[in-house]
């Protein structure tokens, strides 16, 4: 065997999992067989073997399924999975119903999706007491489900409103949390001897249980919680499939999956639940939608976390001072992202009052939390003294890096960065949080363009996960390395682009909107365009969006683009949807949420909600006007993806994998897609090419696919 070892000992069997050549274990096909053999050796040694133990010999437990395979699959494949996955079962029903205690030794930390299912084989499972240590089930966070028994065991461990968060919504959680759920049986402290101890609680364990076996084996055992027929249980199931619907829009299939496999298996005998699991794991694992999310929330975003997209060699960077310029909204947020994570912050803006009022953002926060009891009062405490809120500019001396926030004003930024760079402490760097305005331009207001970056981060900062990395032309590997590494050192997702107009996710994003006011413009309800964007996927219609982002924001952005390319000698094309939106600004005074009117009104009274401004329908809307929702939903879709696809062409984004992320993280391009890029090629690229062209056709050259975007496309297409 090349991936298993098997030793018999004194009647003690020890199944060590030790894939060759790997940093982890996983059920690759090698390893199927390994199984096979050993459960042919543990059915030979039977009479011999008093208990099994179940180790690895790896830094975790178990990692799980093999997802490069998955992602070479076909739908024509499914049947052969449904046997692979049918054999793996067999060998573990083997050993776990041999008639011998097995015992699960989680010494090596995380066992999450099939490595939680191999744990779960054992009658009895002794972890160690680690909070870093994970358990669990996420596999429906990659368009799975767990189909090497966990749905089977799982709900009859905990029943189904027990198991439905660790199922259904993949929560995984820790040692201490498995033994209260009863998971886990016992905890061993992390130490030199923890190894030793748990091979002796076990054996003890095993001599007093000698005829071990799981619960539901047992005779009179009853589901915890009830069965689906019983009335508590049938309440809840008849809300439970629109609950889910209502959450997935119906566009993510492994959570209505989990679902059916959970209650029917509860009504039929375990191997008919496990048939039943079988046949929905290898139907999800040969569709469209699982190959999308494993590549973008796996293998991408590990790609991320790995560095792919960090430049050079230098070392890794941890700046002990950062100081923010400006604190509004965006200042005060990264203020708390960065004193949360142990930075010393500078807080400046042009008085006193506005930095301390920036300062009790982050005050404002810890203390929700405080009271929530999700943090201590000291921690508070902690993170609010980290933070210096400051009118004088001296006070930034000595920072490693300083960001300015403030407003979208080419002299503005240029008078801040000149004031403040002369702070900075000996080799640290300056940079940017603009959204729109090309960084090589704001650069040449800085004594060092090689040490001036943008770091484009998103509102609300606390609450969005990403954060664009932009190189300007002079920008250095050095200077993009240490954003890099600060990113990341503040619990932020990433992405490296080149420098160009509204860079990458502004630039995207501006097409999703500008394609939602553009239908408008034609004539197409409001609700319509509303119902298109949330049906497919987004987490808001664009005219909602619109509105959040100020609609007076959108309408500078594009006089200040207009100001430049006259700059540059260039024409400026106005597009129907920027008409509209001045329109809607300067004859009709509605300048979005912040201004209390735009595309929607907002109600002043205590929980109300919003609702379109119904000036909308006579103003705009034209009962001749011809659309289907088809069409809605494909313009906001392939309008994003063929511009990021652009982008990929012209050298502004260089990877798949901070075009998957950043689209998702960043603009909101919906999850089930896998991101921009791997929406064209979950599609198929030429079914893709030709739907773009019959949009081109119909609505514009928003679709259009260059020559030079087609190659790009096909340049970056990912192998497995």
């Amino acid at each position: 065997m090349q991936h298993i070892q098997y030793a018999l000992q004194d009647g003690i069997a020890t199944i060590t999992f030790d894939e060759a050549g790997s940093p982890v274990n996983t059920m690759c096909l090698q390893w199927q067989d390994d199984m096979d053999d050993v459960a042919a050796q543990v059915l030979k040694d039977k009479d011999a073997i008093k208990g099994i133990l179940l180790a690895s010999s790896k830094s975790t437990f178990f990692a799980g399924a093999d997802l490069k395979g998955t992602m070479r699959l076909q739908p024509s494949d499914a049947s052969a999975v449904f046997t692979e996955i049918e054999r793996v079962k067999k060998n573990f029903r083997i050993i776990e119903t041999l008639g011998k205690p097995v015992v699960s030794l989680l010494v090596n930390g995380t066992a999450l999706g099939g490595g939680w299912e191999v744990a779960l084989v054992g009658h009895h499972r002794i972890a160690i007491d680690d909070r870093k240590t994970q358990f669990g089930m996420p596999e429906v966070t990659l368009g799975l489900l767990p189909g090497a028994m966990g749905v089977t065991k799982m709900t009859r461990h905990l029943g189904l409103m027990g198991a439905q968060p660790y199922l259904v919504e993949g929560k995984t959680f820790s040692p201490a949390e498995a033994k209260g759920l009863g998971l886990v049986h016992e905890l061993v402290a992390p130490g030199e001897n923890a190894q030793a101890e748990m091979r002796a609680r076990a054996l003890a364990w095993m001599a007093a249980n000698p005829s071990a076996q799981h619960p539901w084996e047992a005779k009179g055992y009853k589901v915890p919680g009830g069965l689906p027929s019983s009335p508590a249980v049938a309440q809840m199931l008849a809300v439970a499939p629109a609950m889910i619907k209502k959450q997935t829009r119906g566009l993510y299939p492994a959570p209505e999956a989990i679902m059916a496999c959970m209650v029917e298996g509860l009504q039929v005998d375990i191997e008919t639940s496990m048939r039943l699991e079988s046949r929905a794991l290898a139907k999800l694992m040969t569709g469209t939608n699982a190959k999308a999310m494993i590549n973008t929330f796996f293998f991408n975003l590990n790609a991320i976390k790995s560095g792919q997209s960090r430049p050079g060699n230098a070392p890794r960077f941890k700046p002990a001072k950062v100081g923010l310029l400006g604190a509004g909204m965006m200042g005060a947020g990264i203020a708390y992202s960065q004193a949360s994570k142990g930075i010393t912050t500078v807080l400046k803006d042009v008085s006193q009052e506005k930095a301390d009022l920036g300062k009790s953002y982050s005050a404002k926060i810890t203390q929700g939390r405080v009271d929530k009891g999700r943090m201590k009062p000291e921690v508070q405490a902690e993170i609010l003294e980290r933070i210096h809120p400051t009118a004088k500019v001296e006070d930034l001396a000595g920072c490693d890096l300083i960001i300015e926030a403030v407003f979208e004003n080419r002299e503005l930024k240029a008078k801040v960065t000149q004031e403040s760079e002369p702070m900075l402490a000996a080799g640290g760097f300056f940079a940017s949080n603009t959204s729109t305005l090309p960084i090589s331009g704001l650069a040449t207001a800085s004594r060092a363009p090689e040490k001036f970056i943008g770091i484009h981060f998103f509102s609300p900062v606390d609450k969005m996960k990403l954060v664009e990395i932009i190189r300007g032309k002079q920008t250095d590997d050095e200077t993009v390395a240490r954003a890099y590494d600060y990113v990341q050192a503040i619990g932020k997702i990433p992405i490296v682009v080149n420098d160009s107009r509204g860079f990458f996710t502004s630039r995207v994003f501006g097409t999703f909107v500008m394609e939602g006011a553009a239908m408008l413009s034609e004539g197409i309800p409001a609700a319509a365009i509303e119902n298109a964007g949330m049906q497919c996927g987004m987490p808001v219609g664009p005219l909602a969006v619109l509105d959040e982002t100020a609609l007076t924001l959108s309408l500078h952005v594009m006089e200040q683009t207009r100001k430049d390319f006259e700059l540059e000698g260039k024409t400026y094309f106005v597009s129907p949807g920027e008409t509209l939106i001045t329109e809607l600004v300067r004859q009709h005074n509605r300048p979005g949420r912040a201004g209390g009117a735009g595309f929607y009104e907002y109600p002043l009274e205590k929980g109300a909600k919003k609702f379109l401004w119904p000036q909308l329908k006579p103003l705009f809307e034209k009962t001749g006007a011809k659309w289907n929702i088809t069409d809605l939903k494909d313009r906001l879709l392939y309008r994003q993806a063929v511009e990021t696809a652009r982008c990929l062409s012209e050298n502004v984004l260089t990877t798949v994998h901070d075009a998957n992320i950043g689209s998702i993280f960043g603009i909101g391009f919906p999850a089930w897609t896998g991101g921009a890029m791997q929406f064209i090629y979950g599609m198929g690229i030429e079914a893709f090419e030709a739907r773009a062209s019959e949009l081109a056709g119909q609505f514009g050259d928003g679709f259009a696919l260059s020559d030079a975007v087609k190659a790009a496309i096909r340049q970056h297409q990912p192998v497995y």
